[in-house]
């Protein structure tokens, strides 16, 4: 029995999440699907990063052990007929061996999001951007952006009812900065908590727009409390960008 690892991509608009859900459609289940279809054979995947409904990865990760052998020349051909299986929201981009022990949730050493915000109407980034339309403060979205990165607790940007044995995640990129007409939040850590990119974003915002000074920010965060924390920033807004291995090429 080998495991192998599977990186995807996909665009979340239209499913539940990545992790597999009853009464609903999933990253998971489309690629679970398209393996069964091709292989006529059952595969059980564990996830890496888990999305929320309707956020987008540029790369994330499941894994799955087989006795089928996949050698490189194999998984060329496989990566072509899974995709032509998958909807054309959903890619398969690579397919590789990996030793027995491997994880692709336990062996991730960075996780990096982008959450992307436009300020003038334009509806052909509408599915993957949120339209804020009010006057901002970038200096002020980096004061609060580089404030992160001296704490390691992060429980008032955690939603309530997740699973966690800590909230502790240690930051090591966390910046806006603007381009091409769209302001984009940047911030890359060994692990996130359940809705914290979209509540460091919601929060920040309430920095640039002056309605919380960066007292007020630091002290939602030393207070380890959600009560003032903004999670309404919509889901499809955020991309996981990069899942970075220590082995995996």
């Amino acid at each position: 029995m080998a495991r192998y690892f599977i990186e995807v991509a996909y665009k979340g608009t239209a499913y539940a999440g990545f992790q597999i859900q009853q009464n609903a459609n999933t990253i998971q289940a489309e690629v679970e699907k398209a393996l069964h279809t091709y292989y006529r054979h059952a595969f059980e995947l564990t996830g890496s990063s888990r999305t929320d409904a309707g956020v987008h990865a540029q790369q994330n990760y499941f894994h799955f052990d087989t006795d089928i052998v996949i050698d490189n020349k194999i998984a060329e051909k496989a990566l072509y007929h899974l995709n032509a299986i998958l909807p054309q929201d959903i890619v398969v981009k690579s397919l590789q061996l990996v030793e027995d022990d491997a994880h692709c949730r336990f062996d991730a050493i960075s996780r990096s999001y982008e959450y992307s915000i436009y300020q003038s109407k334009n509806p052909f980034i509408e599915d993957t951007a949120f339209y804020f339309p009010y006057a901002l403060n970038i200096d002020k979205l980096n004061k609060a952006a580089a404030l992160l990165i001296e704490y390691s607790n992060f429980q008032s940007f955690s939603k309530k009812n997740t699973q966690v044995f800590t909230y502790e995640c240690t930051l090591t990129k966390s910046q806006w900065t603007l381009q091409n007409d769209i302001l984009l939040y940047e911030v890359t850590g060994n692990r996130f908590l359940r809705g914290m990119v979209r509540g460091l974003v919601g929060t920040m915002l309430q920095v640039g727009r002056g309605k919380f000074t960066i007292e007020k920010f630091r002290s939602i965060i030393e207070s380890k409390n959600a009560i003032d924390t903004d999670f309404s920033t919509p889901a499809k807004g955020l991309v996981l960008k990069e899942v970075k291995f220590k082995t995996l090429s």
